[in-house]
């Protein structure tokens, strides 16, 4: 069936599949000449396209874990995450810090209490310092006036002071 979904953008999207309400996808656009005057044609392709493809930034994941340790123990990559960073308050100054070169990176971002009940709460664990559990453990925002701040912005906060970083030092396939 045919399916015309949101994208964003002036008009609808046709695409080839027939998706559940408010699922998520990446689309190739057609050509303009072969979209309608109401919808344009595209076909649903892999989140991975655009980097695999066009080396284009496609955004971040997200995935649920039952545990901190199985944030490793189920990583999707066939060996791991080379580089992992941990954010706190309590971390290293990101200016003076030097990441070493790495394909797989993965951030954590801690609650309201940090990430220590977190890695607290993990019964398989033998270590609770969560300066030992990450190659860097890291202040992304440094002198920041209140004592917590909402994940959403903690997010956005560490993404911007890291991007240099990574961009220097991760490689690409």
């Amino acid at each position: 069936g045919i399916n015309a979904e949101y994208g964003g953008i002036d008009k609808e999207v046709r695409i080839d599949k027939e998706l559940e309400p408010g699922t998520r996808l990446t689309v190739r656009m057609s050509p303009d000449e072969e979209s309608t005057g109401k919808h344009y044609k595209g076909v649903a392709v892999s989140p991975d396209t655009p980097r695999t493809e066009l080396g284009t930034y496609w955004g971040y994941r997200v995935r649920l874990a039952e545990s901190f340790s199985t944030v490793f123990t189920e990583c999707s990559y066939k060996d791991g995450y080379d580089l992992t960073i941990g954010t706190s308050d309590k971390g290293d100054l990101v200016e003076k810090t030097t990441f070493r070169h790495f394909r797989h990176v993965i951030i954590f971002l801690g609650g309201l209490q940090g990430l220590e009940p977190v890695i607290e709460a993990d019964e398989s664990l033998q270590e609770a310092d969560p300066r030992t559990m990450f190659d860097y453990y890291l202040n992304t925002c440094p002198n920041q006036g209140s004592r917590t701040i909402r994940t959403e912005e903690a997010l956005l906060i560490t993404l911007a002071s890291l991007r240099q970083k990574i961009e220097e030092n991760g490689l690409r396939d």
